[in-house]
């Protein structure tokens, strides 16, 4: 009755999934009278930066990067990605940290709209720590890159904190949050709820995005307190997504861990609380944990409840982007840490990548 619904999802070995996809679903509902809007969500991205050289570059202009993952990334309604630095060719000042060990600042040619534009990127976040790598300057003609590119955008505090758009006939709103200066401010909850609200009240579907908690392999579990890393408070990310939720966000997107962390189901809304790197080009770490991580596509009803969703595992090196792994490495990890974290969620993730509820 639902073989429709699951072509494109790779596990087809058990009725029990089958019929757990339309858990909450009312049984009289037809094939075809649920109208599903898909989404495409993918972590942290950075294609390569013409700062502090032009051999941090990849070959081609990059053109091959995404090339793999380019038919999942464009199969969607909503595609997201988080952009880590800015677009531009060159000038901006570019930022100075208290910590030069653990400073990084990316300018991306602005030619590399194209990757984005090429693989099918509806919205991107740039609320994180490097949106002002640049400065004002950096921060100006990112926004117009990206404008003129047709690509959705929010996170930055003042007129570009939210995004609104509508597309066959949904309508949908975007808020985006991190702990950086500058940007909309992930810890401060009241402020980011009210936000949300307002969202809610004139869109289909509100996705909110966050760029917080504490980064690398030793911070892959959601402690649910207030993260810290290198003596900066990156926020209690587990109660920034459920006061999210509370005030009407349908899907939460969250990053900056720089690797996969696991996901929830709270009031029947989807929570991810760190997709990891996904094409973070020659400046990154990308050794073990943070060289794997999950691309999404994950199914809501027309009202925001979540139906079902996929897992493509992916795996990155330094001379290449994201490639799909056959070992799976990214599903492993996202159900053991969704086990750990969440043994009280409703999702069932099978090592094939299908995401389901419990029955």
């Amino acid at each position: 009755m639902f073989v429709n619904k699951l072509q494109d999802i790779r596990f087809f070995g058990c009725l029990f999934f089958t019929v757990l996809l339309f858990t909450n679903t009312p049984l009289q509902a037809q094939e075809g009278s649920v109208k599903l809007i898909s989404v495409v969500a993918v972590g942290d991205m950075m294609l390569g930066t013409n700062y502090p050289s032009a051999s941090y570059l990849p070959a081609n202009g990059g053109r091959d990067l995404l090339s793999e993952v380019e038919p999942i990334l464009q199969d969607a309604d909503v595609t997201f990605g988080n952009l880590e630095g800015t677009i531009l060719n060159e000038g901006g000042k570019a930022k100075r940290c208290n910590n030069p060990d653990v400073c990084y600042v990316f300018r991306s040619p602005e030619s590399y709209i194209e990757h984005y534009t090429n693989a099918g990127f509806d919205v991107l976040s740039i609320a994180n720590n490097h949106s002002g790598d640049f400065g004002p300057t950096g921060r100006t003609k990112t926004k117009q890159i990206l404008r003129d590119a047709g690509i959705e955008f929010a996170g930055l505090a003042g007129s570009d904190e939210t995004a609104t758009w509508e597309k066959d006939g949904v309508r949908y709103g975007f808020a985006a949050f991190a702990p950086n200066s500058g940007t909309c401010d992930v810890r401060n909850i009241p402020r980011a709820a009210a936000i949300v609200k307002k969202l809610n009240e004139t869109n289909d579907i509100v996705i909110v995005s966050f760029h917080g908690g504490a980064e690398g392999a030793k911070n892959q579990h959601v402690t649910r307190k207030t993260e810290t890393y290198y003596g900066e408070n990156r926020g209690n990310v587990y109660k920034f997504a459920h006061a999210m939720v509370d005030a009407g966000a349908d899907l939460i997107l969250g990053h900056g861990p720089h690797v996969t962390r696991g996901v929830e189901l709270y009031k029947n809304r989807f929570i991810t609380y760190s997709l990891g790197n996904f094409c973070t080009y020659g400046r990154f770490n990308l050794r073990g944990a943070a060289g794997i991580a999950p691309m999404l596509k994950l199914y809501l009803d027309e009202n925001g409840g979540f139906v079902y969703g996929e897992v493509t595992p992916i795996y990155q090196g330094k001379t290449h982007g994201p490639r799909i792994d056959a070992e799976r490495r990214a599903t492993k990890k996202l159900i053991e840490l969704t086990n750990a974290d969440f043994p009280e969620s409703m999702l069932e993730i099978t090592e094939d990548g299908f995401i389901g509820k419990k029955w």
